[in-house]
């Protein structure tokens, strides 16, 4: 923890799951946090319960304009970035039909261009003090990334496409800024429950609550690679339930 004091770390899409578990797991190892999220109570009362000087900021990853204020606030009041964990995300699974064109939207504009604009946004402060303590980019992606298959295609697009901009990525800003993928298969959270096509979200929410990993197994991951020495990147992890196939 001594050596993350005065660190800072943004979290997006951190008014649950694997957001809200690496807020807690990295303030436990001294960052502040600086909490994004389109839910304001939630991250509001996450913020309060750090009582770390952790703030809360209202920011949706699809409005440029909104990431540009959190950044401002971020740098004004925690004095910049050292960490970005990009996590928001959404699962809208289903057929591939006409009825699914604006879930298939919003997952490219949430899970795809969401990371990449909080990237370029937060960059310059992740680059800020790189020759002497170096950034960290966290990319929350997802087994998906790897295997499709039927009814889940579009989200599995988002995925291999954050898959293969992180590689590049981490070719680019090697060695001031590391850049990890994280890759989970089945967590026990509530992504299945914004699942609009009605059939598909019951199996889906079936399998999940069946789930053994949890959100906090995922956030101890990441705090783990953030803890490695400088000199140690660790760029990809696949995680999956022991059971998963």
């Amino acid at each position: 923890m001594s050596n993350n004091l005065g660190r800072v770390a943004v979290v997006t899409g951190a008014s649950s799951g694997i957001g809200a578990a690496t807020a807690r797991a990295l303030a436990a190892d001294g960052y502040r946090i600086a909490l994004l999220a389109r839910r304001a109570e939630r991250i509001s009362v996450l913020a309060d319960d750090l009582d770390n000087g952790s703030i809360a900021i209202t920011a949706d990853v699809t409005d440029r304009d909104s990431l540009l204020a959190a950044a401002k606030r971020v740098q004004d009041e925690l004095g910049g970035t050292d960490v970005l964990v990009n996590n928001a995300g959404v699962m809208l699974l289903g057929p591939f039909t006409s009825d699914q064109r604006d879930d298939h939207r919003h997952m490219i504009e949430v899970n795809l261009l969401g990371a990449i604009t909080a990237t370029e946004v937060f960059l310059d402060q992740l680059n800020t003090d790189a020759a002497e303590r170096g950034g960290d980019i966290i990319n929350i992606s997802s087994v998906a990334g790897r295997t499709a298959r039927a009814g889940n295609g579009v989200y599995a697009a988002t995925k291999w496409g954050l898959n293969g901009w992180s590689e590049a990525l981490r070719q680019e800003l090697l060695p001031n800024v590391r850049v990890t993928l994280i890759e989970p298969g089945v967590v026990a959270t509530e992504l299945p429950n914004h699942i609009t096509h009605s059939e598909t979200r019951q199996g889906v929410q079936k399998l999940y609550s069946q789930a053994e990993v949890t959100a906090e197994d995922v956030a101890e991951i990441i705090a783990f690679t953030l803890s490695r020495p400088r000199r140690l990147a660790i760029n990809e992890i696949l995680l999956r339930p022991a059971g998963q196939a």
